[in-house]
């Protein structure tokens, strides 16, 4: 038995080119305007209620100011992106991965139970517990799986250009598209994040056996 099953290393590789290229394009979109509000508008300074900084060429795509051709970048990557999380999904419902590895249980909740996990981590001891998870890992990974990925979605559609018809309930759900751009932004750097922790819990861990697991499948 694999311990990476086929649709879980597909998500994960295609998910990481999606990321890395719609993060880096959304950089260079906020030099556009790089204040943020809350509500349906906003534009002066004493509106916002944060102000980010400019990013440089080496950490955009393209690597030179350009709205035109990272919203391009960003449209092209949304959707692998978007397709790909309904697929994951779908799949880990279906082969029973969501059920068997990443729910949590009540015993697992308990205040002493994730002081454990937590000591356990400090020591690069990752893995303790009974699953193929512990604790915090599952908490993260259903984070990101259930919370930060799919509102990047639905934010993102919510201030997407032409979208606005369809999609803008959502606007309204969240309190006006400025709104839903903030929390775009906010979910973007919260995937940021976790990608930097997740990339350097590899790094400390078995990181060429855990490299080749997500790309042959490792042994269970």
């Amino acid at each position: 038995m694999k311990k990476h099953v086929l649709s879980t290393r597909l998500w994960h590789w295609i998910n990481l080119i999606s990321i890395v290229i719609l993060f880096m394009s959304g950089l260079n979109i906020s030099n556009a305007h790089r204040r943020l509000y809350w509500g349906d508008w906003g534009f002066a300074p004493e509106h916002a209620w944060l102000e980010v900084p400019r990013f440089p060429g080496w950490m955009t795509i393209p690597d030179f100011y350009s709205l035109a051709q990272a919203r391009d970048w960003h449209i092209l990557m949304a959707w692998p992106f978007a397709v790909a999380l309904l697929f994951m999904w779908i799949a880990m419902i279906v082969n029973g991965h969501f059920k068997r590895d990443l729910t949590t249980t009540r015993t697992e909740w308990k205040p002493a139970a994730i002081w454990d996990d937590i000591k356990q981590h400090a020591k690069f001891n990752f893995d303790h517990g009974e699953g193929k998870y512990n604790f915090l890992q599952k908490f993260s990974y259903g984070m990101v799986l259930g919370v930060f990925l799919p509102m990047m979605v639905f934010t993102g559609m919510a201030i997407s250009p032409g979208m606005e018809p369809v999609w803008g309930w959502f606007s309204d759900l969240v309190g006006g598209r400025q709104s839903a751009r903030s929390l775009h932004f906010i979910f973007a750097w919260l995937v940021f994040g976790f990608f930097v922790v997740h990339l350097l819990l590899v790094i400390v861990h078995k990181p060429f056996q855990q490299l080749r697991d997500m790309i042959t499948g490792g042994k269970a």
